[in-house]
């Protein structure tokens, strides 16, 4: 990345990421945090729908076509679109590690103009963890996972408990999220980003 920033360099006393023992196996489909959820939520009609795959160690590889939708400029996507990718995969490296986390700091380099029906191809991984910050970085291609770079970036994650959700979120999606009688996405619709 150009220009990164100091507060997205891991200080000197950070660990390496260690995946959970109860993580999904490399290659499984992470699935939909949150059905609601921009990102990757099945229930949003204009959403990414981004689908994310565990890797190997603390990574994710995910996939998003640019719709229509999700254009800026004529034919292209929008820039803010294609840094909520990059946010959702990087969120999702958190179920990788079992926290819950929400993003702290978002940096992007925008390399190249996506067009319009262009298939992203996402790679994530956790770099160091430090404390309460979980420090980590994508890539976004076209053309296929081995293609020419398109964006990039790095961030910061920082764990919180589920009362921040509860604090912070709207009551009536609050109650319907932890009345959901799949324990799994009960847990997971608070996993990452406010």
């Amino acid at each position: 990345m150009s220009g990164t920033s100091a507060a997205l360099q891991p200080p000197a006393d950070s660990v390496q990421p260690v995946r959970h023992p109860d993580a999904p196996a490399p290659g499984e489909l992470l699935g939909a945090h949150y059905g609601q959820c921009f990102g990757c939520g099945d229930e949003q009609p204009h959403g990414l729908h981004l689908q994310a795959r565990a890797g190997e160690g603390v990574s994710i590889t995910a996939e998003f076509t640019v719709r229509t939708a999700h254009q800026g400029a004529p034919g292209l996507a929008h820039g803010g679109v294609l840094a909520t990718a990059l946010d959702e995969a990087l969120g999702s490296l958190n179920w990788l590690l079992r926290t819950i986390a929400v993003t702290g700091r978002l940096e992007t380099d925008f390399v190249q103009p996506v067009p319009v029906d262009t298939v992203l191809h996402l790679d994530a991984r956790v770099t160091a963890v430090a404390g309460r910050k979980i420090y980590c970085t994508a890539t976004g291609r076209i053309g296929g996972p081995e293609g020419p770079v398109a964006v990039r970036a790095e961030a910061l994650f920082i764990e919180v408990k589920v009362d921040h959700f509860i604090d912070h979120g709207r009551e009536e999606e609050i109650q319907a999220a932890m009345s959901d009688p799949d324990q799994v996405r009960r847990a997971r619709a608070f996993e990452v980003n406010p």
